[in-house]
């Protein structure tokens, strides 16, 4: 597959890649929310402040409908780029990828049929604990028992994720965890002092190394529900975590309450992973022996400068689209030319019918 970068354990990815190209597939989202998104500067999640609490439910319904219901347009950065579910969805849709939605928290719930966890959305993680222990147990609990229930239903469970700000909890749960973490971010000039500045203030109150209270302290439901859910899914199937930062934090948490790593690959846009800013590669590394493979979706060669927009640094990644690209591309043998012109259809379909 041409359009692959293959990290860490080559041998494994490539051994992935060639075992699922007659697999089944399923792709699970997982929405969530942190009100530390709520600090100015930190995302672009939403076209403002107060939309910012409808993007994952609407990527959902998008998804799922091919339009929202919660808002009126798809999920928009405010000077209008879309949301990486339009990635997504094409991914999903020519490669005929089931899927559904779980709720781990958010704060909004979306107008469509989904699994929910019973979580609450986490606390902004600069003035006060995100969660109580208690909350965490009760994610990674119900994450494994959502996670089980998934991967015998598949060869391989995709999971992605939509939380807004949750670049920030994830620095903060990486260097909790002991790990020298620089992330990525939805915009191309990454607030790094900022999410630094965020990360720090509430490092300062942790005051044990379970991994269980770390991630209650700074961290967001999405984290200990996903790695809960890799945790029972990889001894069933194979998984691959479908995103960027955020879902180094749940490697890195599930390093600690144990999967299966022979299973587990983590797949995402080369838009992550060319980020200099962050550490997406060297990071996987460090915190386990799997694969990480990155897809180039070649949107810099679009004709729409929304879609170029990704290529150029916004966004990145989100919605599950590296993973949801690179599982489409190993089962119908597209390459980036062919997925970028069918892109470029839903794109037109978008912003030709608002």
């Amino acid at each position: 597959m041409e359009n692959f970068e293959l990290h860490g354990n080559i041998d494994q990815a490539n051994d992935f890649i060639d075992t699922m190209k007659s697999g089944r597939f399923l792709f699970s989202f997982v929405l969530s929310y942190t009100e530390t998104c709520e600090i100015p500067g930190i995302t672009f999640a939403g076209a403002d402040m107060n939309s910012i609490q409808f993007t994952p439910p609407a990527d959902a319904e998008y998804l799922h409908y091919g339009y929202c219901k919660t808002i009126d347009k798809i999920p928009m950065t405010p000077d209008g780029k879309p949301t990486p579910g339009l990635l997504t969805k094409t991914a999903l849709e020519s490669s005929s990828i089931p899927h559904l939605t779980i709720n781990a928290g958010s704060k909004v719930l979306p107008q469509l049929p989904f699994i929910e966890s019973g979580l609450s959305f986490g606390k902004n993680i600069s003035v006060s604990d995100a969660m109580t222990d208690s909350q965490v147990t009760h994610a990674v609990d119900y994450g494994r028992i959502v996670g089980r229930s998934l991967a015998s239903l598949s060869d391989c469970l995709v999971i992605g994720e939509s939380i807004p700000g949750g670049t920030t909890t994830a620095l903060a749960v990486l260097r909790g965890l002991g790990f020298d973490a620089k992330v990525s971010s939805s915009i191309p000039n990454n607030p790094v002092d900022l999410k630094n500045q965020i990360a720090n203030s509430a490092l300062e109150r942790i005051d044990s190394e379970h991994p269980y209270s770390i991630v209650a302290k700074v961290g967001d439901p999405m984290i200990p529900f996903v790695a809960g859910m890799l945790s029972s899914a990889a001894d069933v199937s194979k998984v691959m975590l479908a995103g960027g930062t955020q879902m180094l934090a749940v490697l890195a948490f599930a390093s600690k309450i144990g999967f299966n790593e022979e299973n587990t690959v983590i797949g995402t846009t080369s838009y992550i992973t060319n980020d200099k800013s962050a550490n997406f590669t060297s990071l996987v590394e460090k915190i386990a022996n799997i694969a990480s493979i990155s897809v180039n979706p070649g949107l810099e060669n679009s004709r729409y400068s929304g879609l170029r927009a990704f290529s150029e640094g916004f966004a990145k990644e989100g919605v599950g689209a590296g993973g949801s690209i690179i599982s489409s591309m190993i089962k119908t043998g597209n390459d980036s030319t062919k997925y970028l012109d069918l892109a470029e259809k839903e794109y037109h379909r978008l912003f030709t019918s608002l």
